[in-house]
């Protein structure tokens, strides 16, 4: 008699969202969850003291599918992303943690993806590839940002992979073992995902890009004003000086982003609802319930 392989079952997902005042992109964000080739385990939504209706959109979706494990919780001690991302990481119960936006709009074989890369043991986080949703330079078609992305992932690898906040994962076992050393960031200054990025790499956790753990996010920050918008990219400089990091492929993405900024706010402002929706349709997404 042959024996019998045993087969191990692919990584469960707990999907984290981290949200303050979302109640215009919240539920879009959830949908896209819950039309899942393989669900999730769970899709936990943090509130960080909103003032606004998120909260009563995340129970009213919540209500609506009782059985896919949407929870939210209230994390009203500090106003953060670093407290509210903890928050929820703590809570999550899947052996991979998921980490995107309240506006990210993830592909319907996204957790399939995940699950899929994370199934290598050698593998302690992800990261893929996202189309901003809302920019009809990049909306009204299926181009996404995969192959700069791509490439400023491989030019960084070395120094310290990207991973990116709004379509990333990490395995819960990496997050425990970088969990006591991650920046608090109590001033606001720092990008939390590259941060994360830095720890996994002083921790000898290996990071993949994913080009299949597609992602739509909103270009919204395009509407910031200038002055805010250097503010946000000299978080990278930041980051990296924090830890006494400095090369010029990971300078490149700031520089990168400044020229997108004043390109794509000289052409157009931020998209209609029907370029979302064409958006959608491009990462697979159905019409809305």
């Amino acid at each position: 008699m042959r024996p019998t392989r045993q087969v191990t079952p692919p990584p469960t997902v707990s999907l984290v969202i981290p949200a303050f005042n979302e109640e215009t992109t919240i539920e879009r964000c959830l949908l896209a969850a819950l039309r899942q080739t393989r669900a999730p385990r769970e899709i936990i939504v943090v509130d960080n003291r909103s003032t606004d209706g998120t909260a009563a959109v995340v129970r009213r979706v919540a209500e609506s599918h009782p059985d896919a494990g949407i929870r939210i919780l209230r994390q009203f001690d500090a106003q953060g992303l670093v407290p509210t991302r903890n928050a929820g990481f703590a809570a999550a119960r899947g052996d991979v943690i998921g980490r995107i936006d309240a506006d990210s709009v993830i592909a319907p074989d996204w957790v399939e993806n995940v699950s899929r890369a994370m199934g290598d043991p050698a593998v302690g986080a992800v990261t893929g590839p996202v189309t901003y949703y809302d920019v009809p330079v990049f909306g009204s078609s299926p181009v996404s940002d995969d192959l700069v992305r791509r490439t400023f992932w491989h030019l960084g690898k070395r120094r310290c992979p990207f991973v990116y906040g709004s379509n990333m994962a990490l395995r819960a076992q990496a997050w425990r073992a970088i969990e006591g050393s991650a920046c608090p960031d109590h001033d606001d200054v720092l990008h939390e995902d590259i941060d994360l990025a830095v720890h996994l790499k002083q921790t000898s956790i290996r990071v993949a890009y994913v080009p299949r753990m597609r992602a739509g996010v909103s270009a919204r920050r395009l509407d910031s004003s200038p002055s805010s918008f250097r503010a946000y990219t000299h978080r990278f400089t930041a980051t990296y000086e924090s830890h006494g990091i400095d090369h010029w492929t990971l300078r490149a993405p700031r520089h990168l982003l400044q020229g997108v900024f004043w390109g794509l706010r000289s052409v157009s402002s931020l998209a209609s609802s029907s370029t979302t929706r064409k958006a959608e349709d491009d990462l697979g997404l159905s019409p809305r319930a």
